[in-house]
């Protein structure tokens, strides 16, 4: 670390890391996005799909995701045409629908899910999976504050 980077907010270093390890990571996993033949952008709607605990409206989708709407919309399109997601009204609001895998989508990222622990297996004996699991429930835990400071949510 530099000394200038140690001089900052450590929350502004961790920025930099998430940005940097967010490129080297989608380098490293890019050939099962391939593979399933889907774009980025329909790659990460589809598990945005598949994994949320309740059904998604693109708007919800691209809040969580920090993208604007327009991309995860045409992204959705394009996986509607494909058969892996379909709509359904949305009670709340006339005009969002909400957004559920179909049983292909659901079946083609979980196979995706299949050849990414095996890439990430690759790197197990380089890293200390404990040492992962603790700082993927500290960045969980900073997105869940985060989330909740912009809902303007009391803390």
């Amino acid at each position: 670390m530099s000394e200038q980077a140690a001089d900052r907010n450590p929350l502004v270093g961790l920025v930099d890391e998430i940005t940097r390890i967010n490129g080297r990571l989608k380098s490293a996993f890019a050939g099962i996005r391939r593979s399933a033949g889907l774009c980025e952008s329909e790659m990460m709607v589809l598990t945005a799909v598949v994994e949320a605990e309740r059904l998604p409206t693109v708007s919800q989708i691209g809040r969580s995701l920090g993208h604007p709407r327009q991309l995860i919309q045409r992204a959705a399109n394009a996986l509607l045409t494909k058969g892996l997601i379909e709509t359904l009204p949305n009670p709340d609001h006339k005009r969002a629908a909400l957004l559920r895998a179909t049983r292909t989508g659901t079946a083609l990222k979980r196979r995706a899910d299949v050849r990414a622990d095996r890439i990430a297996n690759g790197f197990a004996p380089a890293l200390d999976l404990d040492e992962v699991r603790d700082t993927t429930r500290g960045l969980s835990a900073i997105r869940r504050y985060l989330e909740a400071r912009l809902r303007g949510e009391e803390l």
